[in-house]
């Protein structure tokens, strides 16, 4: 991902004190660097002072195509010098508020004075903002001896998401489950909403991929499979071998049409319907692994958010609420075969499912895990009355050594603050949906500023 970081300042001080400058430019690249360490590309600029250097150095961001720009009051800046350029723009603003210097008794030089009062140039701009109705984040802390720097970074990372939705282009294999109606949404109002596009293959454009796939491929993807997971001992190989080129034909479909999501009703798979023969569970796990989002049962809405999610979060996955334990005020998570392997705790195996679907299809194969411990937030995209919603909680997915659902994909969620009743009261109150995504290592704080971004109504508990 990739930040501008703009360094603000005021023209009076090259004027009367252009001895400081020096130290300041290299304060300035050691906040970069620590950027670049943590992964991020770093756009920089000259210090800016005047209308016109903060208008230039924000269109120089612009043209660079900045997932964010993050704004470092190097001294105090007047806002009313800044604040046109940073209206004017629709690229995400995080402010970060940080000085060199960490501690500041009695006993410290006066001369420190010069370099570490910037902070109130941030409460400057930041009013100008809240004024002006434009949305921003902040993290502030000292850049060595706080986690400001991550913080900030977490906050790009969710810039980087609302972003890529905005762009998001879903495949629709079949049509939605017939009779769910949480998560239908006219697909004019997603592109119109979000610039979300769904495209629909015909029984033709998937046969073309399935028939393009060579016995090599095959034999390829089954030593690769062999090396990467266990296998059951219900293995039928004419089956699988179907499987497996079903999971590369949607593969080739969806690098051929660039998609960023998508999402498979599984009863309409069939060489007559879909024009694959097997559901392809195996690479809906795969795909997700490599940043394409998916939902299932044709839900287009949560797969898009699963792949903007993705884009700036790497272990985020599709979820769906099964069970719950009252007693341990947790929730059991799973679904038919999908899930994230980067967050797998355990080598997916590969077995024959426990039933099919559709008419003409073959028995379908999954590669099934459980969900790894750790913290993330749970969210939900859902359709509102009057716009969208996002519904967002704080949880845990609870770490086991052993569990007794081999054949199933499998994870216990723990919220936060909330008791199984409390959440699952809070979650229908708001109208959340059956379908969700659990977003490993992300901030409550992040997503929010995610919802702001796209002007989402957010819930928090």
């Amino acid at each position: 991902m990739k930040i501008g970081l703009l360094p603000l300042y005021v023209k009076l001080y090259d004027d009367v004190t252009p001895d400081i400058r020096p130290r300041l430019n290299e304060f300035y690249e050691k906040i970069a660097v620590e950027f670049e360490k943590r992964g991020l590309e770093v756009v920089r600029s000259e210090f800016c002072r005047l209308s016109n250097e903060f208008k230039a150095t924000v269109a120089k961001f612009e043209r660079e195509n900045v997932d964010a720009m993050v704004t470092i009051h190097m001294a105090y800046s007047p806002s009313l010098e800044s604040i046109e350029a940073l209206c004017d723009t629709s690229l995400p603003i995080i402010v970060l508020d940080t000085t060199e210097t960490l501690e500041f008794t009695n006993e410290q030089d006066d001369g420190e004075i010069m370099y570490c009062h910037g902070i109130h140039g941030v409460m400057d701009m930041c009013s100008m903002l809240t004024q002006r109705g434009v949305e921003y984040a902040i993290a502030a802390g000292h850049w060595q001896e706080s986690d400001v720097i991550d913080r900030v970074c977490g906050y790009v990372r969710a810039s980087g998401a609302a972003k890529s939705l905005k762009n998001a282009k879903v495949g629709l294999v079949g049509e939605s489950f017939a009779g769910m109606g949480d998560f239908r949404v006219g697909y004019g109002e997603l592109a119109e909403r979000f610039g979300i596009k769904v495209v629909q293959p015909s029984t033709e454009d998937l046969r073309f991929f399935y028939d393009s796939v060579t016995e090599e491929e095959i034999e390829a993807e089954k030593s690769s499979n062999k090396e990467l997971y266990n296998f059951a001992d219900n293995i039928i190989e004419r089956e699988y071998t179907e499987s497996v080129r079903s999971c590369l034909a949607m593969r080739k479909y969806i690098a051929a049409n660039e998609l960023t999501a998508f999402s498979i009703n599984f009863l309409k798979i069939g060489p007559n319907d879909a024009g694959i023969t097997s559901m392809p569970f195996i690479e809906t796990c795969k795909s997700m692994q490599n940043g394409i989002g998916y939902a299932g049962e044709g839900d287009v809405m949560t797969a898009a958010f699963t792949g903007a999610f993705l884009q700036g979060y790497k272990d985020t996955t599709f979820v769906e609420i099964f069970c719950p334990d009252w007693k341990n005020n947790m929730l059991f998570l799973s679904h038919m075969g999908e899930v994230n392997y980067g967050i797998a705790d355990c080598k997916p195996l590969i077995s024959r499912a426990g039933r099919k679907y559709a008419s003409e299809d073959e028995f379908p194969y999954a590669g099934y895990t459980r969900m790894k411990g750790g913290k993330g937030v749970y969210v939900n995209i859902s359709r509102a009355r009057d716009d969208y919603r996002l519904f967002v909680a704080p949880a845990e997915m609870v770490s086991y050594d052993k569990d007794n659902f081999e054949g199933a994909i499998r994870g216990w969620m723990k919220p936060e603050g909330y008791t199984t009743a409390e959440f699952l009261e809070e979650h229908s109150k708001w109208g959340a949906t059956h379908h969700s995504i659990f977003v490993y290592g992300a901030t409550v704080d992040e997503i929010e500023y995610f919802g702001k971004l796209l002007q989402i109504e957010t819930i928090i508990l």
